[in-house]
């Protein structure tokens, strides 16, 4: 058994053990349930194992919102491609628990993920039995990848991201991921880089084949126009309305959007800003800013459609689950996460609805999408406040030039469509051993 493994068990073991007190503790003392604990201790109910009745039985590993999504698109692929099959979806967090169980109801099985501890992985393998366990975009869990192994199940990551970011954290412990990845049957990755990477950590390239975004699918499928005219309903807004939505943001770039939001009203007074931060927490701390900056808002979880009214140029987006229905009805969007150096948001989700879209410096996340939009003279990289205005006013001065950058935008979308459709045919594949 490789020494790197063995040390990786132990530690993780050592720090649970160390660890577990204090949080059932922390559960007792403040009356918060850890949820999901059985499930995330490998006790899977009997009633869930039972319902799994179809064959192949394939586990998905989606651990938030985004991968949940992607998930939708390989599932909607996977009843065609593979009829029959069961199929299962694990999450890590709670708000991607909710969507899965929002997107698949009933006919998928949500459960959460086990911990990689060598007892909890072991029990919820051999509870579902699993024909197949596929990792969405960069999931590495030396524990669960090990066990699935050495009973025979097949193994994939498929939508396969490695960032920047990532990547480095992974190089400084090569020897242990090289071991893991040793034991994967397929590589589905979404670009070249991602392959280099992932070869690099030690990877077999003959079982590394590139597939792109599947969330390019999965974009297209969710663009429906009646979104915009319920967004529309529910902020009391005209289709003329001007608006600038700054989607993900992190610390530090809302007093960027402001500063650009009040250059923007000096020449359009009438303009709406919606600010949704990426961790809604922070909501106060922007109301903060805003009334420093002596601009008047409402949060969005006090809006109700047909009783509370928006009456504010300025909405604080408090909500999970809106952002991609808001840029339905956008005219200038900014993908937050990259005015400060958190490698971005998925400029692609107000791509399709052909709206311009504007970014900072840092995408290390995104390179795929932010090239696609850029090959495309679709995209604006911005490097500040005052150019955030600058460029914002520019498309606001000129509707042609503003439909232009967002019929580019919906087209290079749409032009790079299947992505889905060739990761789940990996799937196929290694089940049936022709991969």
């Amino acid at each position: 058994m490789n020494i790197f493994y063995i040390l990786y068990l132990a530690v993780t073991t050592i720090v649970f053990i160390v660890l577990c007190p204090f949080l059932f503790l922390y559960a007792l003392v403040s009356g918060r349930r850890l949820k999901g604990i059985n499930e995330r201790m490998g006790w899977v109910s009997p009633r869930i194992a039972e319902s799994l009745t179809g064959s192949p039985r394939i586990w998905i590993h989606a651990v938030s919102l985004g991968e949940v999504r992607v998930a939708e698109a390989v599932i909607n692929d996977l009843r065609h491609l593979i009829p029959g099959s069961s199929i299962i979806v694990s999450t890590t967090t709670p708000h991607g628990r909710n969507l899965a169980s929002d997107l698949f109801g009933k006919d998928i099985r949500i459960i959460y993920a086990p911990l990689d501890i060598f007892l909890f992985v072991r029990k919820a393998l051999n509870a579902i039995r699993p024909d197949a366990l596929i990792f969405l975009e960069a999931e590495i869990w030396p524990v669960w990848i090990s066990e699935a192994r050495r009973k025979g199940i097949k193994i994939a990551i498929i939508n396969g991201r490695i960032s920047p970011r990532s990547f480095g954290r992974y190089m400084k412990l090569k020897p242990l991921f090289r071991h893991i990845l040793s034991k994967y049957d397929a590589f589905s990755m979404i670009t070249e880089e991602d392959k280099n990477r992932i070869t690099a950590m030690g990877a077999d390239p003959a079982r590394i084949i590139v597939n792109g975004n599947a969330k390019f699918d999965l974009l297209s499928r969710q663009a429906n126009p009646a979104l915009g005219e319920e967004m529309r309903r529910l902020f009391s807004l005209e289709k003329d309305d001007d608006l600038l939505i700054a989607g993900s943001t992190h610390t530090g770039e809302e007093v960027m959007i402001i500063d650009a939001y009040k250059k923007i009203i000096m020449e359009f007074p009438e303009t709406i800003l919606f600010i949704a931060p990426r961790h809604i927490e922070r909501s106060k701390d922007i109301a903060a800013l805003l009334e420093k900056n002596r601009l008047e808002y409402q949060f969005r979880s006090e809006l109700k459609e047909g009783s509370v009214k928006r009456e504010k140029q300025v909405i604080i987006v408090d909500s999970f689950g809106e952002l991609f229905k808001l840029y339905s009805i956008g005219t200038v969007i900014f993908c937050g996460g990259s005015l400060v150096p958190m490698g971005g948001q998925n400029p692609l989700e107000p791509a399709i609805w052909a709206k311009p879209v504007l970014y900072g410096p840092s995408m290390e996340d995104f390179l795929d999408a932010k090239a696609l939009l850029e090959e495309n003279n679709a995209g604006i990289e911005i490097s500040g406040p005052e150019m955030l205005a600058e460029k914002a006013l520019m498309l606001l001065r000129d509707r042609l030039l503003q439909e232009g950058y967002g019929m580019r935008a919906s087209d290079a979308v749409l032009k790079n469509r299947k992505a889905a459709e060739r990761h789940t045919g990996v799937i196929a594949n290694i089940l049936t051993g022709t991969y």
